[in-house]
């Protein structure tokens, strides 16, 4: 293509890019929400028909970790994909699989099918995230990314407060399968923008895929997830089901790891984790989700079976938790033009750390302000260490690789907050069957495994059994605090951890001089492909952005 082509084809995206940034958002959006409205929706599933699905604990944990571990597994295979075919096409063909498959949730019948179908949501979701990020990366210039890629994140947090309040409104007015056909008109109206806005970008010299890398990440991930919930679930980690997968899964996990490092095309190129930037980056994001997801998922059960707020209450009280991300998020590369990226992050990470260990001051009639607090520094926390830190992992690498770096973020991510859910939970549910059990002695014997299981099903048991099951409620809001705090204290250790490595692993605030640097070889893909090969190296990328002065 001549050059001046070239360059009114680059001007016409650059003049579309806050539009088709809005796009984008908007296909994030339809993934985030399902996760914030199945957050909510958790307690009504658990409940028995016609209600719900009567789903345990480990139940509703494996349909918030069946999406994840899919979707985690598939999305180095997404991100190679949509270097190779094209970002667009790779974006509207998640988005269709994702609608059929929540069409098909809401029509489930039982925990298994929940659980298959949202596998199914998982592998659609796996070819949305990547190429948003990948797309936002070509159509806005280094200088203008931050602020872009700081509105993406923001998205989240939009998300984050929408999900819960829509799930209540919908919860108190259909049935809980409505929580899913919400997701149709949105992903309608997302592919239609879609083909009208959004361009389409690839790498010239894309790699080949890997499909033996990408089975031995998702078993291993699957074997150690899955063992986690079942000692959990057993309250007892020596049993064989519990620590003889896990120890597999990690066994799988390390196989993977070696075959990746040694093949010429790999899923994931460990050649990235070289770079200290990119490395500490990583782990921040990963550990943040960790805590947050560990968070979420007992503070469900806590607004709701302990507090007694209804489903819509229990999603306005997220709103704090919202609004700061989609206040602060956008704004982050102010703070880290000023301090740096190692500073901003790892204060983040602190404050968020210091929001988790807040709720150790939650009981059954602690002012539900304090919760709000809490979750407004939460919120303030995450969104001074998700941007800085995407766009330390994006900027590190060539711009046609864009698809593999998201691919990367997202995948850290999501296999964080799998293990947050899947650790964290079930933490809480030993901890808070061994404060249970002594209290169990009122119910039948074949009821009393089950019972101790999780708060809410000690609360259905009890409910049944009528006025000689009221016994039972104290006692279970009691073992359930406990268990919560201790939960609370393992994210509060994980966000701290994270900042550890923030401070020891990502560079300082570089000087002056180095902040005004420019990066000559940063020019986006070219649409669809038609154009020169970048000539840009990992060097290069690393150098240019080595200071991250957003």
């Amino acid at each position: 293509m001549p050059p001046a082509q070239r360059r009114r084809v680059s001007e016409g995206v650059h003049r579309r890019r806050w539009a088709i940034l809005a796009v984008l958002a908007l296909s994030l959006l339809v993934v985030m929400l399902d996760n914030s409205i199945l957050t909510v929706a958790m307690k009504t599933i658990a409940q028995p028909a016609p209600t719900g699905l009567g789903s345990t604990q480990s139940q509703l944990e494996w349909a918030v970790n069946s999406y994840t571990l899919v979707f985690a597994g598939l999305l180095f295979t997404a991100g190679l994909l949509g270097d190779r075919l094209g970002r667009k096409k790779v974006l509207l063909f998640g988005m269709a699989v994702f609608g059929v498959a929540s069409v098909l949730s809401a029509l489930s019948d039982s925990s298994g099918q929940l659980i298959t179908f949202r596998a199914v949501m998982g592998f659609g979701g796996a070819f949305i995230l990547p190429a948003t990020l990948a797309i936002i990366m070509n159509v806005f210039e280094p200088e203008e990314q931050p602020k872009a890629i700081g509105i993406w994140t923001g998205a989240v947090g939009f998300a984050t407060a929408a999900g819960p309040i829509a799930g209540g409104v919908l919860l108190e007015h259909f049935w809980w399968g409505s929580v899913f056909l919400v997701n149709v008109p949105i992903v309608g109206a997302a592919m239609v923008a879609m083909l009208v806005i959004v361009p389409d970008s690839k790498d010239p010299r894309p790699g080949r895929l890997d499909p033996v890398g990408v089975l031995l990440s998702i078993v291993g991930l699957a074997g150690l997830v899955y063992g986690i919930i079942k000692g959990g679930q057993l309250g007892d980690f020596t049993r064989p089901e519990a620590w003889a997968t896990i120890l597999c899964g990690l066994a799988v996990l390390a196989g993977f790891v070696m075959y990746e490092a040694r093949s010429d095309h790999p899923a994931l190129d460990v050649a990235y984790f070289r770079n200290r930037r990119f490395s500490a980056s990583v782990a921040a994001i990963g550990l943040v989700f960790f805590a947050l997801m560990g968070v979420t998922f007992f503070s469900v059960f806590y607004n709701q079976s302990v507090r007694g707020y209804s489903v819509l209450e229990s999603g306005l009280l997220v709103l704090p938790l919202a609004a700061s991300q989609m206040f602060f998020a956008p704004r982050a590369r102010l703070v880290v033009n000023r301090f740096g990226a190692r500073a901003v992050c790892a204060a983040g990470l602190v404050l968020t750390a210091a929001a988790f260990a807040g709720f150790l001051l939650l009981g059954q009639d602690t002012p539900i302000w304090v919760l709000e607090v809490l979750f407004f520094l939460m919120g303030t926390g995450m969104a001074h260490v998700m941007p800085p830190a995407t766009v330390m992992i994006m900027s590190s690498l060539p711009r046609e690789k864009a698809g593999s770096g998201s691919a990367v973020n997202n995948t850290f991510r999501q296999v964080g907050g799998a293990m947050g859910v899947a650790v964290l939970g079930s933490l809480l549910s030993t901890t808070y069957r061994s404060g249970i059990d002594g209290h169990l002695d009122v119910l039948p014997t074949s009821d009393r495994h089950a019972a101790g299981e999780s708060l809410q099903a000690t609360l259905t048991v009890a409910e049944k059994l009528g006025p000689a099951g009221r016994v039972l409620v104290q006692p279970a809001h009691d073992a359930f605090i406990h268990a919560m705090h201790i939960t609370a204290i393992g994210s509060a250790a994980v966000a701290l951890a994270g900042a550890v490595v923030v401070l020891v692993f990502l560079p300082g605030k570089a000087p002056a001089a180095a902040a005004g640097a420019t990066n000559p070889g940063a020019g986006p893909s070219e649409p669809d492909g038609d154009h020169e090969p970048s000539r840009q190296s990992h060097g290069d990328a690393a150098g240019a952005n080595a200071s991250l002065t957003l």
